[in-house]
């Protein structure tokens, strides 16, 4: 692991909510750990007209409702030493002048320039700072999802970073790569010879990755409006999330190793044709309903959502991977807002034993459960036997609680991102091949909708979706996890 002796870390969208609530939160804790030397700093950046204290200010308003029993006045006013607030506006020079004198008070640093912002203010802030020469160097680039809304797009986009800052410069961040139960899944194939030999097609019999919150549109209805979650799900987290469970051992652990297997599960995903996206894929909108016991109102209903809005609130779909290892083995993909419970979750269900000497209705004898939120845990599904004079089977689990395990906190996924990008490990962000792969096998599914009459069909909020995503699995004689 590659030592820092000192940073500058900038965060463009300084005031807004992932910053506050995530960004500056996460470094919090890393400072709190023992992990950020002395000579690191946090510059924050926004086009509101403030000082220095009137941001930290702000700044320790959100923490103490973020961090929670974790917050430390005296760890906090440590902490916010660090941070300094400049007012810039993507588009004027001479805010850069003022920010590039800032950065130049100590030169030879490593710099991370955090873009938190719209993708629109890309091109001109990377633009601006290599003006000022601050591409130069150990210098760093972060994009924060989502990279345009289609292939031409995501390729606009990186396009224009590309013109000044190289590809070993950019990190494209997906949070979910970033957490805990994914970085053990990659332990767990890979520093274990147990599972290895049944991780392949004739032993699992299919895979689901899930990811669901109970939560609407909220304050962002005009940005989802326009994404939907295809795009804000589907072709970044969930993908990824399918390349990490899917890849060939690596040659090593070295960035390009980790993603070249990847690009290879992506770039052997079975194209979907216009009937396959009719059969494989079901996309949902919630009407009202109660969660968590509560009365909400239906999407059509929320604040700025345009009359007779076709955007999907819910996907679920089928993905085929052509290889030797995985063909014939389908994999579920599942996201949606408004439904029963906050969940991600990745189930391996192995194949059922081809004879039982123990009878019928067993249940699903064999499934390997990675739970990346609420909790996070991996726990492996067995059947044994339950005391007494009959021989009655039950399922039972070995369970790796990462609480219970490890004494430390397990820290959050933008934690170990943030600390990656500072030490220059691009192990676990999203490269161009990565990305514009993911985008070309959602495409079809995008142009089939486009082009459709057909609407999203609608699912109550606080259920699973629609029954059509029931369905989906049934056709292949299976069922979602929560319906076993």
């Amino acid at each position: 692991m590659t030592a820092i002796d000192a940073f500058d870390i900038v965060f463009f969208g300084g005031t807004g909510d992932l910053a506050l609530r995530k960004l500056l939160p996460a470094l919090y804790h890393q400072d709190q750990d023992g992990n950020l030397p002395a000579q690191g700093r946090i510059i924050c950046l926004g086009r509101s007209p403030s000082d220095t204290a009137g941001y930290v200010e702000k700044a320790h308003a959100k923490a103490k409702e973020y961090l929670g029993s974790h917050y430390n006045e005296n760890d906090w006013t440590k902490f916010a030493s660090r941070i300094e607030y400049l007012k810039v506006d993507a588009h004027t020079e001479a805010d850069f002048v003022a920010l590039a004198e800032t950065l130049n008070k100590f030169p030879g640093r490593e710099r991370v320039f955090y873009l938190s912002t719209a993708p629109d203010f890309f091109a001109p802030i990377a633009k601006n700072l290599a003006a000022q020469g601050l591409n130069e160097g150990n210098s760093r680039v972060v994009l924060e999802k989502p990279l345009g809304h289609d292939l031409e797009s995501s390729n606009k986009i990186n396009d224009e970073v590309g013109e000044y800052f190289t590809e070993k410069q950019i990190y494209r961040i997906d949070h979910y790569l970033g957490k805990e139960p994914v970085l053990n899944l990659i332990a767990l194939r890979f520093a274990n010879t147990l599972l290895e030999p049944l991780w392949r097609r004739e032993w699992i019999r299919d895979v689901q990755i899930t990811v669901t919150e109970q939560v609407g549109v909220e304050t962002r209805a005009d940005f989802y409006d326009k994404t939907g979650a295809l795009r804000d799900m589907v072709q970044n987290h969930l993908l990824q999330l399918l390349t990490i469970v899917a890849m060939e051992p690596p040659a090593s652990i070295d960035a390009d190793a980790v993603r070249d297997e990847k690009l290879k599960v992506l770039r052997a995903l079975k194209p979907l044709s216009v009937d396959d996206v009719k059969t494989k894929v079901v996309r949902g909108q919630y009407r009202a309903g109660a969660v968590a016991g509560k009365p909400v109102i239906g999407y059509q209903d929320e604040p700025g959502v345009p009359a007779g809005s076709k955007a999907e609130t819910f996907v679920a779909l089928k993905a085929e991977i052509e290889t030797w290892r995985w063909a014939g083995v389908p994999f579920f993909l599942r996201t949606g807002k408004r439904l029963s419970e906050r969940l991600a979750q990745i189930v391996i269900n192995f194949r059922e034993a081809p004879t039982s000497i123990f009878g019928k209705n067993l249940g699903q004898p064999n499934r390997l459960v990675i739970e990346l939120q609420p909790d996070e845990s991996v726990r492996l599904y067995l059947l044994a036997k339950e005391p007494g004079n009959q021989t009655r089977l039950r399922q039972v689990y070995l369970d790796l609680d990462f609480k219970e395990t490890f004494a430390t906190r397990s820290p959050e996924a933008y934690e170990r991102l943030l600390m990656d990008v500072i030490r220059g490990d691009l192990s676990l962000f999203v490269r161009r091949d990565e990305q514009q792969a993911a985008w070309r096998w959602v495409e079809p599914i995008i142009e089939s909708w486009e082009t459709s009459p057909e609407g999203p069909k609608t699912y109550t909020a606080g259920t699973w979706g629609p029954a059509a995503s029931s369905a989906l699995l049934s056709r292949d004689g299976l069922c979602w996890y929560e319906e076993a």
